[in-house]
């Protein structure tokens, strides 16, 4: 009888006592056009970094600095937005500020132009603090943003954000080439289209995201709650940051000597050892552009193991190798290296949930100032010894990827 009564019972209802079947709500799909202007707007301010770079080679012979001076460009530009990103990150946190990207993204372009009539090295010294200031600003709230407009697919999301920063990385020695090289540090000043262009973007990213969280304030929230318990959290974090510091050191070391390197080694002109740099940085920004998504379907862990460990056999091999071996270790490098930060920077958020803007801008602080760092150390070392010897010594650090095996199974889906 009791049987039957409750088989009688309308679906929608329930019997006392217990709760009702829960309604699987609709999936949320990705907002496809935000993470596009996101990721245009992050090829645009990392393109302008990246022209720092690209033109060392010019900045040495027209201020004849030592590679200890050119370590310290990119300390000061780094250690800028280092020391910056995560208290930008910890404040948008407790106040969101929709519009300080076209903000950061200005600071960026007062730094370029700086850059291009710089006359003496301590303006350019200025011009890449400026530069780091602007980073400060952009990278916390342009990845919560990416993350916001995920509709779920958090590494995916991630990864479109970051191939768009990857991609005006590879484009900026590319550009430096045709542009910068031919016709001197000035020329520079013309890039200041773009900068308005991406400061356009970053307007209809910051009234999307205003109008998204005004939207979101008035829903009710479910409290955060960390996957594991305090202590674990934080030796999950040191982990990564041990990570982290692995593959932007070795990157500073390509990224910042890599021209000088094939200059002095195989004899290249300061346009033919761009285009080799560009096509490292290129396949960064594909190897970026997968190791979200993966990340997505089998989890993050195996994508940060393999990307960081993963290369050090390449990296061992390169400073033995001829110029085509050297080109081709160096593109497997960038595509397999360059995948572990959007699945590290996942992680994290998920290890800590409702700290996204801290947890960015710790990150991206923490590799910033990995990169300055080893940028200044490495230029030292090569001022005292030669750049073939940096490269001999930096090979060993992919190895340290081995302290994934650290990190906790899993880490619950935010």
């Amino acid at each position: 009888m009791t049987t039957s009564a409750a088989s009688a019972l309308p679906a929608s209802a329930a019997p006392a006592g217990t709760a009702p079947p829960a309604s699987t709500p609709p999936k949320a799909k990705p907002a496809l056009g935000i993470l596009a202007a996101i990721s245009g707007s992050h090829m645009v301010n990392d393109m302008m970094q990246s022209l720092i770079l690209a033109m060392y080679p010019i900045l040495k012979g027209e201020f004849s600095l030592s590679f200890g001076q050119i370590g310290l460009i990119t300390l000061t530009y780094q250690l800028t937005a280092s020391l910056l990103q995560p208290l930008v990150g910890l404040f948008t946190d407790r106040r969101p500020q929709p519009y300080s990207l076209p903000f950061g993204m200005t600071s960026t372009l007062i730094g370029l132009m700086l850059l291009a009539f710089a006359p003496s090295f301590g303006v350019v010294l200025l011009a890449a603090a400026f530069v780091g200031i602007g980073s400060s600003i952009f990278h916390p709230e342009s990845s919560r943003i990416a993350r916001l407009a995920s509709g779920g697919k958090h590494g995916f999301a991630q990864s479109m954000f970051q191939v768009g920063g990857n991609t005006g990385t590879a484009i900026g020695p590319l550009l430096a080439a045709l542009v910068i090289a031919p016709y001197g540090q000035r020329s520079v000043a013309w890039f200041g289209v773009a900068a308005v262009l991406g400061i356009c973007l970053l307007l209809v990213v910051s009234r999307w995201y205003a109008t998204h969280h005004i939207a979101a304030a008035g829903s009710k929230k479910p409290v955060a709650v960390a996957p594991y318990p305090r202590k674990v959290v934080v030796g999950a974090v040191a982990v990564l940051l041990v990570l982290i510091f692995s593959k932007y050191f070795y990157l500073a070391g390509i990224s910042s000597f890599y021209t000088f390197y094939l200059m002095e080694r195989f004899g290249l002109s300061v346009q033919n050892a761009q285009l080799h740099l560009f096509f490292f940085l290129f396949a960064s920004a594909l190897g970026t552009l997968v190791g979200g998504p993966i990340g997505d379907r089998i989890g993050r862990k195996p994508v940060i193991w393999v990307s960081i460990l993963g290369v050090a056999p390449f990296a061992l091999l390169l400073p033995h190798a001829d110029l085509f071996w050297t080109t081709a270790l160096t593109i497997v490098i960038g595509l397999v290296l360059s995948s572990a930060f959007s699945a590290i920077l996942v992680y994290a958020q998920e290890l800590m949930p409702g700290k996204v803007g801290m947890v960015s801008g710790l990150f991206f602080g923490f590799a910033f100032g990995m990169g300055g760092m080893g940028a200044a150390v490495l230029g030292l070392f090569a001022d005292r010894s030669s750049i073939a010897v940096v490269y001999q010594a930096i090979a060993y650090l992919p190895l340290l990827g081995i302290v994934a095996a650290l990190l906790p199974k899993e880490v619950r889906r935010v």
